[in-house]
């Protein structure tokens, strides 16, 4: 992925963040950033994606 593409990932990624966040209990914004990216670069939608992410934080946050 080159510098262009990684930008527009994480600026992807902290758009989507964002509804997580407002609800979420405290957390650490990058556990959630790395699986929303990893889903992302796997072919997932956004909206998959942040799904994928939101299911990766119920067992880092108990």
């Amino acid at each position: 992925m080159n510098v262009t593409a990684s930008a527009e990932l994480l600026r992807e990624t902290a758009e989507h963040h964002g509804p997580y966040e407002a609800t979420a209990p405290e957390h650490n914004w990058w556990d959630w950033y790395a699986a929303y990216m990893v889903a992302r670069e796997n072919g997932r939608t956004p909206d998959e994606a942040a799904g994928d992410a939101a299911l990766h934080m119920e067992p880092v946050l108990r």
